[in-house]
């Protein structure tokens, strides 16, 4: 029921035409998303369902703080492409509106763990499997960055925000993001762990690209966000797959289990690829976009994020690889696992697997369908 109840909010975010709306059900989202963090009730499930209250909750003050802002210094709480502050109105305020809007961004960019926001989201991994790629892959995480892009380009606007401080704070932030979680997802032992820093470092391409501020930034940014949904969705079914018919879950368990389980490590494999941006697979696309978006935008700023890109590729390809490396290419006299400790999953499981794996392909081979559709909904 709550999980089905998730979706619904998440729609609701999506669909939302104002601020007040949005700001309403991304908070409802904290209240429905809860009971599936701390499900199994035990110790460690608590803990992490305080820790997701404890940082949603105070998230959104600040953005609470934006929501008044505009209210009282905007035209219209409605979402305008540009954004809807009225000029005459903050005049000579130019200073408090960046400020606020840092807070916004910082705000709703904590359901998108934006550092130092981040910290939930590995804690909310205890969850199941389906709850966690629910939390990790399509509503909470991507209601965070989905916010993030409505308040810069459609609340605040761009032509205000572009080229000061405000913009190149929150692009910073984006930065330290990207790389350090990264970083942390390479130093996790523990296999869903592992994914759930991935996870925190690439929304922040989702954010890095916001906070270009130009309209290829915003393409791009769309493009990430549901590139990411589809590729880190079949990554933790993958490890779903795993804790469920292997009951391993840690990576140094891994070896061998390719053998035992070929289309969930193949599924895994293309997950890697995509998320590392191997062509022709989808997540090659999306960070060429943001590549292409952070370099014409021209700042030293978008540069160094471009730079941050490249690093964080490098890091992705080392801890995705290594469970790749691990399933397929077990170390010399590795005992393989038996047929009765490892196998297969059923086709309930396996079946979701491979549509998303061959969405992957079928997104970086046929990528402008996704390109035409998203730049025609933001009316660029």
């Amino acid at each position: 029921s709550y999980y089905t109840m998730s979706y619904a909010v998440t729609l609701a975010v999506a669909f939302s035409a104002n601020l007040f709306s949005l700001y309403v059900f991304y908070e409802c989202l904290t209240l429905i998303t809860l009971p599936l963090v701390i499900h199994k009730k035990d110790t460690m499930s608590i803990r992490a369902g305080r820790k997701y209250l404890t940082f949603s909750i105070s998230s959104a003050a600040l953005a609470f703080i934006a929501l008044v802002f505009i209210i009282h210094y905007g035209t219209t709480t409605d979402f305008v492409l540009g954004g809807v502050l009225d000029a005459e109105k903050i005049s000579g305020m130019e200073e408090l509106l960046k400020f606020v809007f840092l807070l916004a961004f910082v705000g709703f960019g904590t359901k998108a763990a934006v550092f130092p926001m981040y910290a939930w989201l590995p804690a909310a991994s205890v969850a199941p499997t389906p709850v966690t790629a629910l939390l990790h892959a399509v509503a909470v995480v991507k209601a965070g960055a989905f916010a993030c892009i409505r308040l810069t380009y459609y609340a605040f606007g761009t032509e205000i925000l572009s080229g000061t401080w405000g913009q190149y704070t929150v692009m910073a932030l984006a930065m330290i993001t990207l790389v350090f979680g990264s970083a942390m997802a390479l130093k996790q032992r523990h296999f869903k762990r592992r994914l759930a820093y991935s996870t925190v470092s690439n929304l922040s391409y989702i954010l890095f690209a916001t906070a270009i501020m130009t309209s290829a930034g915003l393409v791009a940014a769309f493009l990430h966000l549901i590139v990411h949904s589809v590729v880190k969705i079949m990554a933790f079914f993958c490890a779903g797959s795993v804790l469920h018919y292997a009951h391993r879950e840690y990576v140094s368990e891994l070896e061998g289990l390719g053998k035992r389980m070929p289309l969930t490590f193949a599924c895994f494999t293309a997950a890697a690829c995509a998320l590392t941006g191997i062509p022709p697979f989808n997540g090659f696309v999306s960070k060429w976009y943001i590549g292409l978006a952070a370099v014409g935008e021209g700042s030293t700023a978008s540069y160094l994020g471009f730079i941050a890109i490249l690093i964080s590729a490098l890091l992705t390809a080392i801890y995705m690889f290594q469970v790749v490396v691990k399933a397929w290419f077990p170390a010399e006299g590795t005992e393989l696992p038996t047929p009765e400790s490892a196998h297969e999953a059923g086709p309930f499981m396996i079946v979701p697997m491979l549509i998303l794996a061959a969405l992957c392909l079928l997104m970086g081979l046929f990528p402008d369908v996704l390109l035409n559709a998203i730049r025609e909904a933001v009316i660029l």
